[in-house]
């Protein structure tokens, strides 16, 4: 690995109105790392996620993606988007299509990818999740995790060198949790990179290189996830933590 990181956010500044979200916010994920966002609501995670995927324009501040800024205006955003893949909380699929379908759409639509190629890679993808058996039925006829396990497939299935997941278990019941943090588990192992959003802090503790608490849109605290989550510098982090373990999630 070279000493550049996969993913380098400079100094993002991003604001709704009179509310500021991204306060020059800096983070850096290496290549095969695995890096945690931990913060409480409102504190920037999701925005900094949507905004490294281009979903949102940023006020200033620069994001690089294998070097390259891809806040850069002149920057084709879809080929941005097509080397990295962004799962949300909610599944995101589309009701009236069949599963093989919603994972072809963008390689077909976006892409310009032949729907046989397409549908041949998608399979090969959905087998990779467990749910190829699954492949011509629609959304609703999935349970919540494996919905999101669909989303997942369809994220993955344009070859990502970065994937991006945004509370990903928070629309799940909780006995099917462990069935969507199995597949990040798995993607570790393979040595996808991955920025995590999420309160699961067990999955934390487990999969993370590194954990990040967000406060006030910027990186407060950082470290390996022993130290960030068992003994944390800052005081806001262990309030954080402290309320963490009160609600049982530690």
């Amino acid at each position: 690995m070279t000493g550049e990181p996969l993913l380098q956010v400079q100094a993002l500044r991003k604001v709704y109105g009179r509310t500021v979200v991204l306060d020059g916010l800096d983070l850096d994920v290496d290549a095969h790392d695995v890096v945690v966002l931990i913060g409480a609501s409102g504190s920037g995670k999701s925005t900094l996620l949507r905004c490294i995927d281009l979903l949102e324009d940023v006020d200033d501040g620069a994001v690089l993606l294998e070097g390259r800024d891809v806040t850069d205006p002149r920057v084709d955003a879809d080929a941005v988007r097509a080397r990295m893949g962004i799962v949300f909380q909610s599944f995101n699929l589309f009701p009236h299509l069949t599963v093989l379908d919603n994972v072809t759409l963008a390689p077909r639509k976006v892409h310009g990818i032949a729907r046989d190629v397409a549908e041949d890679k998608a399979l090969a993808m959905l087998d990779r999740v467990g749910l190829r058996d699954r492949a011509g039925a629609h959304p609703d006829q999935l349970s919540g995790g494996q919905q999101q396990r669909v989303a997942i497939a369809r994220a993955l299935v344009n070859d990502p060198v970065l994937m991006l997941f945004d509370e990903v278990t928070s629309a799940l019941d909780p006995e099917l949790v462990g069935e969507v943090l199995g597949m990040l588990k798995e993607l570790k192992t393979e040595g996808m990179t991955m920025l995590v959003a999420t309160h699961e802090m067990g999955f934390a503790r487990q999969v993370a290189d590194s954990v990040c608490f967000l406060d006030g849109g910027r990186v407060l605290e950082s470290g390996p996830p022993e130290q960030v989550l068992g003994d944390p510098v800052e005081d806001r982090t262990r309030r954080f933590l402290r309320r963490i373990i009160e609600a049982g999630r530690l």
